[in-house]
């Protein structure tokens, strides 16, 4: 990447900022904002926010800045990744219509996956769609024997003609239930080993035999589904990828999503509102409350620095490195680390209303737990950790080599 300025950042986002002024409002105040890390909305409320969220994604992207990294024959702006963090940086300074896990899965997810992997009429039909919003795809990959080991799934495609039938279940699907495709990782070939025989493919959510179940979340919402699948009919044409590269395509989905793990800022409390409440309680001067803060406020502040060793690394002309897992990680224990503190600045008020707004805090303490696992458990990260960053020996493997069929199951 050719070295840039900071001089054309800086004017960039003064740009960005007078532009998104003229479209919203400013951003309030901290004290009883949503710390929610996922949804606890019924049905049409939950649809209704999507759908703000996907008119706020077409006015970006009609604008010019809803998709600033991609190239300009790709529909993009031909920017950098630094600008779009300028410009999300002057966006949290505004009240924007909100987030959800499947509009940023469909942006920052599917979108690319298509776009590397595609065919013409793939991209065609689906990268625009897809970053303007006009259309939501969700990621079809985990299932209930196969979470942290993926590449283990079950879910059987079998070619017939110009057909593939699909029979099987997936879990964990976030927004399922209103998405119009989704990225389906299956298994064409039991009789090579696991890695080898995977194929994946784009399904409309809408074809017959694909039944989506919301399963209900500890923190109260149901974004979550599992869905399932019996004898679900694909053309060979959404196909994505080569016949057994499955696992590539979905190498590349998951290295897309631990890169964009903790990019929004807003996904749950910090230490902005914890202050805040603690301040309200009266509970400033409480040696306990101070430390669990500080913890928090260095915490953060760590995660600024980093973020911006990683910008003057970029503007210097340097390649990101193999370092999603390691930003991942450390975003899941950030939010780990903030229900520790909400507890202790909160007290029993965790646990019971006590109409003060602060119970709001169990969204958080109930959601975050979530982020360990999504995108990879902590543990599959630490092991990615381990063995590509710092060289260690890999961990030993029963599985290695042996097809698929053979595993005991």
């Amino acid at each position: 990447m050719a070295e840039i300025a900071q001089a054309e950042l800086d004017e960039f986002a003064d740009t960005a900022r007078k532009w998104l002024a003229g479209q919203l409002p400013p951003r309030g105040p901290e004290a009883g904002r949503s710390v929610a890390v996922f949804h606890d909305l019924p049905f049409d409320e939950e649809r209704a926010l999507i759908g703000r969220i996907q008119e706020w994604l077409r006015t970006k992207y009609d604008a010019g800045y809803g998709a600033l990294s991609w190239p300009v024959e790709h529909g993009g702006a031909g920017l950098s990744t630094l600008h779009e963090e300028a410009f999300a940086e002057a966006e949290r300074e505004f009240e924007t219509p909100g987030q959800h896990e499947l509009t940023s899965v469909s942006t920052a997810l599917i979108a690319p996956t298509v776009q590397l992997f595609g065919t013409d009429e793939q991209k065609e039909l689906l990268v625009k769609p897809l970053l303007r919003g006009d259309t939501l795809a969700c990621q079809l990959f985990s299932e209930p024997s196969a979470g942290s080991d993926l590449a283990g799934l079950a879910t059987r495609a079998v070619r017939e003609g110009d057909e593939w039938v699909v029979t099987g279940q997936k879990v964990w699907s976030s927004g399922a239930q209103f998405a119009d495709w989704g990225e389906l990782i299956t298994r064409t070939d039991p009789e090579v080993p696991k890695h080898k025989g995977l194929t994946t493919f784009l399904l409309p959510m809408n074809t017959p035999g694909v039944e989506v179940r919301p399963l209900r979340q500890m923190s109260g919402g149901s974004s979550f589904c599992e869905v399932f699948l019996d004898q679900v009919r694909i053309p060979d044409s959404l196909r994505l990828g080569e016949v057994g590269g499955g696992w590539s395509v979905t190498l590349a989905t998951l290295g897309f999503e631990r890169g964009h793990s903790g990019a929004n800022a807003d996904l749950g409390g910090g230490f902005a509102q914890l202050v805040e409440d603690a301040r309200a309680l009266g509970r400033l001067d409480d040696p306990d409350v101070r430390r669990m803060l500080a913890e928090v406020w260095v915490a953060e502040k760590v995660a600024a620095v980093s973020a911006q060793r990683d910008r003057e690394s970029r503007l210097a002309g340097g390649e990101p490195g193999p370092l999603g897992s390691l930003r991942k990680l450390a975003w899941a224990q950030r939010l780990k680390l903030v229900s520790e503190a909400a507890a202790v600045v909160l007290g029993p008020r965790l646990v019971a209303d006590a109409g003060d707004g602060t119970y709001r805090w169990t969204e958080h303490y109930l959601g975050a737990p979530g982020y360990r696992i999504a995108g990879g458990s902590d543990e599959v990260q630490r092991t990615i950790i381990a063995e590509r960053l710092l060289g260690l020996p890999p961990e030993p493997r029963a599985d290695r080599g042996v097809a698929w069929k053979d595993i005991p199951k």
